[in-house]
């Protein structure tokens, strides 16, 4: 078994050294830094106190090392999806990320996970997927995951017994974990507004709770979260409101005052391509 649900006890993830990365200008965030030089050393210390902390909550971390020619391939969660029977290959919207796709297969098949399912027609990109419980899935649809890479995944997981849910989302929000994130098995993480109502309807009936940001939040990765399972999720130091929140939600916060790697357009649950979680 790997990846049971998006909140179980994280065991083991893959993540990739920010050593190329750079702001290309690819979504809100990085725009407004588009003409800023990253600083490298920073952002390798940064990335060290990601898997520090995933080292010192008993979490087992393996790497596929960086590259020049995918300087975004830090954001590990993108290229696909991760369930309890194997994974999903997702299709990048973007040239500037396709090498991902080899690599990333190339890795998995290193690990000795098996693909269960690709997209090929339409787009896919592991930050719109998300669990909401163990058999039901959330796959945002916001500037890089569309109607047809959604609809197959569903043909190709339903017979596992899988709902994937559709969430049409605002574009400028680039993916589902930058707008609602689980953190434990019945609260969220969320600019509401930002879901549609169909969606916060079957959230309400699934009683999962909501603790509600502003749309800025959004930009500030204040809903780009990762859960570790047993109550705790690792954050941003900065988002003092939010962590707070999840605090009096009987949740241990994980805080990284991480800030570099963010310009590019991605936090900590961007970073992590859960492989076993329990």
């Amino acid at each position: 078994m790997f990846v049971k649900n998006g909140t179980g006890i994280l065991k083991k993830v893959l993540v990739s050294r920010p050593t190329y990365l750079k702001p290309a200008p690819i979504n809100e965030i990085a725009r407004k830094w588009k003409d800023t030089i990253l600083d490298v050393a920073l952002m390798e210390k940064e990335h060290r106190l990601l898997t520090d902390a995933y080292h010192h909550e008993g979490v087992e971390v393996v790497y596929l090392d960086a590259d020049p020619m995918r300087p975004n391939s830090v954001f590990a969660r993108d290229f696909g999806g991760c369930v309890k029977e194997g994974y999903i290959l997702g299709n990048f919207k973007l040239d500037l990320r396709y090498k991902e796709h080899v690599d990333y297969e190339k890795r998995m098949e290193e690990l000795k996970i098996p693909c269960i399912a690709r997209v090929e027609k339409g787009l896919f990109e592991g930050g719109d997927f998300m669990f909401l419980n163990e058999k039901t899935i959330a796959i945002g649809m916001a500037d890089r995951s569309n109607p047809e890479g959604v609809e197959e995944i569903r043909r190709q997981l339903q017979p596992l017994g899988y709902e994937v849910i559709g969430v049409p989302l605002n574009p400028a929000y680039l993916h589902l974990d930058m707008c609602f994130n689980l953190v434990d098995d019945h609260l969220a993480v969320t600019y509401e507004e930002g879901l549609p109502e169909e969606f916060r309807k079957k959230l309400k009936a699934m009683d999962i709770d909501l603790i509600r940001v502003e749309e800025e939040a959004i930009f500030l990765h204040g809903c780009n979260l990762q859960a570790l399972g047993d109550h705790r999720v690792m954050s941003l130091s900065r988002n003092t409101q939010v962590n707070q929140q999840l605090k009096d939600h009987g949740m241990r916060v994980i805080e990284l005052p991480v800030t570099e790697i963010l310009k590019a357009g991605g936090g900590p649950h961007c970073m992590t391509f859960p492989l076993i979680r329990e």
